[in-house]
């Protein structure tokens, strides 16, 4: 099976150069506005456009900016049915014998949505199946292509270290996020291993901070 992971197209999805799969991810972010009702409009237009995509198997979950689908949950679920699509949140779905677990969880950071304080995150990553085979996170395991600037200006790897633990515990096949973006000197889309473990990471946003408009990555292919 061919994948392609994408992630945080922020309502850019159409600039994509869309590959011949059999299943695509996305890990969230997929619009921009933090207001509910103009986030409305990105969220379906998104939908139209990742529902007509001819690819067999469409996956999806949320991100910290996809207001919509956190306070429309159910409306938007049905909407992603009604595509086509399968949405998951905090659960798993099993595609052609491959086992899928996908969730919107992030660190609290500002004022978005579907996070958690870092001190309630190891209990519930805890809920991961012990036999998946793809984890999707919007957001990343600590020190795994998440290195950015903090609120001070500081370098700091901002991703989950729970996460991390947890997925080195289950070793998965694929690791898919985003949620950090490239910044104008730091590169973080693209995939990495850990040594020790199977797993293949990938960060798959398009874009770079402070110059949404313009892809610097098309996400990652993989066959499993």
């Amino acid at each position: 099976m061919e994948i392609w992971h994408i992630s945080d197209t922020h309502s850019f999805h159409e600039l994509l150069s869309v590959p011949e799969v059999d299943l695509v991810i996305h890990s969230g972010d997929f619009t921009n506005y933090h207001s509910v009702i103009k986030n409305e409009q990105e969220a379906l237009n998104f939908l139209h456009w990742y529902g007509s995509l001819n690819i067999k198997y469409k996956l999806l979950i949320a991100g910290n900016h996809d207001s919509y689908a956190f306070s429309l949950s159910r409306i938007f679920k049905e909407q992603c049915n009604k595509y086509n699509i399968i949405y998951l949140e905090n659960e798993s779905v099993e595609i052609e014998g491959v086992k899928i677990f996908g969730s919107p969880i992030t660190p609290t950071f500002g004022d978005w949505y579907f996070q958690k304080n870092r001190n309630k995150l190891e209990r519930f990553w805890n809920i991961i199946p012990k036999d998946s085979d793809i984890v999707v996170t919007h957001g990343p395991p600590k020190t795994i292509l998440d290195l950015s600037y903090n609120r001070f200006g500081s370098l700091e790897f901002c991703g989950d270290r729970p996460l991390l633990n947890r997925l080195k515990e289950i070793n998965p096949k694929l690791s898919l996020f985003g949620h950090i973006h490239n910044c104008s000197d730091i590169v973080n889309a693209g995939t990495r291993t850990i040594p020790g473990l199977d797993t293949i990471f990938s960060n798959g946003s398009i874009m770079t901070d402070r110059k949404f408009g313009k892809l610097t990555s098309n996400g990652n292919i993989f066959e499993i």
